[in-house]
């Protein structure tokens, strides 16, 4: 039987290349509620995974979430607090991925 669920990546894509080494105060406030928001779709099984990724080109954020649809995909996005901060990010559906089973 075919599971409804999607999995989709999720790319934070930071304002410039130095962000991480260069965020100003208020930009680190907004990226902890970032983690906060983020962490908390972890523990709802919305989210599998998310962190930073490390880029030689400049750190972008990476997760890998599970939803009904693009739709669902993007509000997640839409409602991320790092947008504040000045950051985008993308969606692209992840068709055919295999995630390890939990025990």
């Amino acid at each position: 039987m075919e599971s409804e669920t999607k999995r989709f990546l999720y790319q934070l894509i930071p304002p410039r290349p130095t962000f991480a080494q260069d965020m100003t105060e208020t930009e680190r406030k907004v990226m902890q509620e970032h983690a906060l928001y983020w962490k908390d779709l972890t523990d709802k099984r919305i989210a599998v995974a998310f962190g930073p990724v490390l880029d030689p080109k400049g750190v972008w954020g990476l997760a890998i979430v599970e939803t009904a649809n693009e739709q669902d995909a993007r509000a997640l996005g839409a409602n991320d607090p790092a947008l504040k901060a000045g950051l985008t990010f993308e969606v692209y559906q992840m068709p055919g991925a295999i995630v390890r089973n939990e025990i």
